[in-house]
């Protein structure tokens, strides 16, 4: 069907083909193409956008598919009140919408923030649809895409600057208040915590300090928390924090937090950066169960594992089938003064002892080499040199020595590899070796989701120039977390319940495959879908009890409310013309 207008033939990058058909030219547009092995080369995939004007050769009479590969063009007919695209992508929308209804986040979002609840809704939408939190970009989003604020009005992006500056502390705190409190605090969770370190590009930050980043380095960071319940998977509460502190001296006042907030029947799933005395006191202290990893080669454990080597790795009865490992408990205690005996379970995996050990060969190796490079050299090497190597001097301390040579210390590199292939977990409670594993392995979700929130938010690092503005959009990433964290979980219950495992169950996959389900403006003014709901989609939105009937539905009800929206700004536009004229 031809719109009823004409417009100026696009100059698409040489895209655009002209190929006549019983007298008449048609516009083609080059969408992709593909190989023929029969042919031996690659066949054009072409979509008709409209038809050539014989009078006038540079102009065309598009038609409805126009509209989806060139969704910015205006109209003719729409110069003066086109205000959203005539190509607007709802698949994800439509998702992320039955999400937010369930956990009523709607409701909890409009109470709190007010009449600009819908635009905060659209840019956690934003974040999970684009993998982008970039404010300056939101409009390009919202001009193609269903939105949640009144009337799916479309703001600049001056008007998200604004609004970032003006949601305050206490909107914040209100929401985590009530986001807690609907959580059932007489059920015995193991709440997952981690943190992460995110950069900003502003210097004015009061939190942005000098910190040593993941990788490693010292940077300019601040620190992001999340605390995570493992039974119900979801995210409970969030914190930032300078970039100073380091995360082993944060967790009491995360441990306080979560008491504030009803959590005192829990247990805390923690990695081994949270490991010391004063934590592990505070935690049996306050009635706190824990489950925490410590490293295979710290003296601490290594004895426990050197004493039970041998004794349960090839027996059946301590297999664990579900994570390919061997796994046996005994009980001690984590330091000398300690007042409770505690459960060490000591894991086995053949894959581990594997790459474990070229590890250190590697290591060794690549020190070694080093240590001959300074042969002869008035150097004195320290650290993990002198722990892996007896070195000998020339004129040892004297002014003019110098480095000889290196001697490995077998004994050394010898009880490191008995130790490869052994990894522990500390729990404070009774509990089987299996039992453990599959608590702590259940922070896979967890730090999916910082995985999540740096590279699938676009949160790595805040592009914004005040406190106000970090505040709002670690808010609004968090929202945007529980959101995805919602999708994730739907979506690996339902590769589960599947005979095959197709790779577009994956978060990123499965929205960009829900973007594909488009609506196109007709010559009547009206939206509808561009195409029937595809068997790939069908089987995403089965994950989220959603069918085809169910988006054919939600998008007539759609198309009427964007014919309701057009016509009462085009009778507010005309309005305003007669007054003006007056």
């Amino acid at each position: 069907m031809y719109l009823g207008c004409r417009v100026k033939i696009p100059r698409n990058g040489g895209n655009i083909t002209i190929k006549t058909i019983n007298g008449t030219p048609y516009v083609y547009i080059e969408r992709g193409r593909t190989y023929s092995k029969e042919k031996k080369y690659s066949i054009p995939k072409r979509t008709c956008i409209g038809k050539r004007d014989s009078e006038q050769p540079d102009f065309m009479f598009p038609n409805e598919k126009f509209l989806k590969f060139f969704p910015r063009e205006l109209l003719p007919s729409e110069k003066e009140g086109r205000f959203r695209s005539g190509c607007l992508h709802v698949g994800a929308f439509f998702v992320i919408r039955k999400i937010i209804s369930e956990y009523k986040l709607d409701e909890m979002i409009a109470r709190i923030i007010g009449q600009d609840a819908g635009l905060f809704l659209d840019l956690a939408a934003y974040s999970i649809i684009t993998e982008d939190n970039a404010g300056q970009y939101y409009p390009d989003y919202a001009y193609n895409h269903a939105l949640f604020t009144d009337d799916m009005k479309v703001y600049s992006d001056s008007k998200v600057s604004d609004f970032l500056r003006d949601v305050t502390i206490d909107q914040r705190i209100r929401f985590l208040n009530e986001w807690n409190a609907k959580r059932d605090h007489r059920e015995k969770i193991y709440i997952s915590y981690d943190s992460t370190n995110k950069k900003s590009q502003a210097g004015e930050i009061d939190m942005v300090e000098l910190g040593h980043a993941k990788e490693g380095m010292e940077e300019d960071i601040f620190n992001y928390a999340i605390a995570y319940d493992r039974n119900n998977r979801e995210p409970l509460f969030y914190e930032s924090y300078p970039g100073s502190i380091v995360d082993v001296s944060q967790l009491q006042h995360t441990l306080k937090k979560a008491k504030s907030y009803g959590y005192e029947h829990s247990g805390f799933i923690l990695d081994r950066g949270y490991f010391c005395k004063e934590n592990i006191r505070f935690m049996d202290d306050n009635g706190y169960d824990f489950v925490i990893m410590v490293k295979g080669m710290k003296s601490l454990v290594s004895e426990l594992v050197l004493e039970a080597r041998g004794t349960f790795e090839n027996d059946r009865r301590n297999s664990i089938r579900a994570f390919k490992v061997s796994g046996t408990t005994i009980k001690g205690r984590l330091y000398a003064t300690d007042k409770k005996e505690r459960y060490f379970h000591i894991y086995y995996d053949d894959g581990k002892k594997a790459s474990d050990r070229e590890k250190i060969e590697e290591k060794i190796d690549r020190m070694g080499k080093k240590l001959r490079e300074l042969m002869g050299e008035p150097v004195h090497p320290g650290g993990d040199y002198k722990k892996y190597f007896d070195l000998v001097f020339w004129h040892e301390g004297l002014e003019d020595e110098k480095f000889m040579s290196g001697i490995e210390r077998t004994e050394v590199i010898n009880r490191e590899i008995r130790l490869c292939g052994y990894f522990v977990i500390v729990t404070s409670a009774k509990m089987t070796a299996e039992e453990a594993l599959v608590l702590y392995k259940s922070r896979d979700a967890s730090e999916k989701t910082f995985r999540a929130d740096k590279s699938y938010l676009g949160a790595h690092c805040e592009r914004v120039y005040s406190n106000e503005s970090v505040d709002t959009k670690i808010f609004i990433g968090f929202v945007a977390t529980i959101i995805r964290s919602r999708i994730y979980s739907l979506l690996k219950e339902e590769l589960a319940r599947l005979d095959k495992k197709p790779n577009y169950m994956t978060v990123p996959a499965a929205i960009r495959e829900l973007e594909k389900i488009e609506m196109l403006k007709g010559a009547d003014n009206e939206y509808n879908l561009d195409y029937a709901v595809t068997a790939t989609q069908k089987t995403i939105l089965k994950a989220f009890d959603m069918t085809a009937d169910n988006i054919h539905r939600q998008a007539r009800g759609l198309s009427t409310d964007l014919a309701r929206i057009e016509v009462e700004a085009l009778e507010k536009q005309a309005a305003t013309q007669a007054k003006g004229s007056e």
